[in-house]
């Protein structure tokens, strides 16, 4: 949840990283989780897919086989120097539910770029784990621990990335619109081709990954930032990258008026304004963002859809949706959204951990 202010700055010192790849990824190597840019269609709609089916058998009582004891004596390793509740939480779930067992490695536990080198810790923890979970800062910080680790680097959130998050928010945008009666499933469609998020607020890393999935799936997004924080080019790019291959690419516009952004839109979407780190800022944040609170008046103003519904990835403060909208169960999908990312991290380790990458 990082500004595009901030994220520009760090776009622009990853250079040839961030040009080169996504992800930056070993070549040759196990797999890595470091963006939605990181996976075809097909892919990202297998793993929203495998999301669903697990959370219904689970939610049934019931252990898929795929899934039973499938990280039994794998250590998973946890590196956060970003504090966390939803990240952790579903993470450290999601590795106990498959019989693995999550080690928490916060900021203050090991010697993350202090006093020892990215390449040092990477090469350590890899040996002796089957998986790191990394939250860290820049992206170049995860780029670094996949570039030199000997097992599969999931990102839990960098400054630019947060393909989890993106994973639980098309799982929650699935089940609220399901697709019609006669829809035939195929690889690579949810059935959600045609229908519109309107992303108003702050352009940051969830909206970059969300962005990159809608393209794939099919599904438009228009964003709408007060001046001077609208999205980065090299983000834009990206975007534009992840269409090739796509049958019906989704469309992505932009604005700096919210109403322009609403309109037609199913789902409404936003963030915090003020990401960690930001507290200096958070006075004039605030002032830029006026007008950019989502409420029932704004989506009727912009002509939302009759049944738009909300999603906002937490934690919330009250300047970006009024109580109204957040409180509303008819309209409000943000506490299923949190809940799918046990799911979203579920399908993440069964993907890269259990299955090395091949995404069935």
């Amino acid at each position: 949840m990082l500004s595009s202010r901030y994220t520009a700055r760090v776009l622009s010192s990853m250079g040839s990283q961030l040009r080169q790849s996504s992800s930056c990824s070993s070549v040759a190597g196990p797999r890595h989780l470091l963006s939605i840019a990181d996976l075809t269609p097909s892919e990202f709609t297998t793993l929203i897919r495998n999301a669903s089916s697990h959370k219904n058998a689970m939610k049934s009582g019931l252990i898929p086989e795929s899934l039973k004891g499938s990280l039994s004596r794998k250590t998973i390793a946890m590196v956060f120097s970003k504090r966390s509740t939803r990240t952790r939480v579903s993470t450290e779930a999601a590795v106990v539910s498959m019989g693995g067992h999550p080690m928490f490695l916060g900021k203050d536990d090991i010697q993350l770029g202090v006093n020892e080198s990215l390449y040092d810790t990477s090469v350590v923890i890899s040996s002796m784990v089957s998986c790191i979970v990394a939250r860290v800062g820049p992206h170049s910080d995860i780029a670094e621990l996949s570039k030199h680790s000997t097992v599969p680097v999931i990102n839990a959130l960098c400054d630019t990335f947060h393909p989890l998050q993106a994973i639980a928010d098309f799982l929650t945008i699935h089940e609220a619109f399901p697709p019609p009666q006669n829809f035939t499933p195929t690889s690579s469609s949810l059935g959600l081709e045609g229908r519109k998020i309107a992303w108003v607020g702050d352009a940051n890393n969830v909206l970059f990954d969300m962005a990159i999935g809608a393209t794939k799936l099919g599904v438009d997004i228009a964003v709408a930032t007060p001046k001077g924080y609208e999205m980065p080019s090299h983000i834009k790019d990206l975007i534009q990258k992840a269409r090739i291959g796509v049958k019906a690419p989704g469309n992505i516009t932009h604005t700096n008026v919210p109403e322009e952004a609403v309109k037609d839109a199913d789902i409404l979407v936003t963030d915090t304004w003020v990401s960690m780190g930001q507290e200096e800022e958070k006075a004039r944040r605030i002032k830029s963002f006026e007008g950019f609170q989502i409420t029932s008046d704004l989506a009727k103003r912009g002509g939302a859809k009759q049944g738009w519904r909300f999603m906002h990835c937490l934690p919330r403060h009250p300047e970006e949706v009024s109580d109204e909208v957040f409180y509303d169960k008819s309209r409000s999908l943000v506490f299923p959204e949190a809940e799918n990312r046990l799911w979203a991290a579920i399908s993440a380790l069964e993907g890269f951990v259990v299955n090395k990458g091949q995404i069935l």
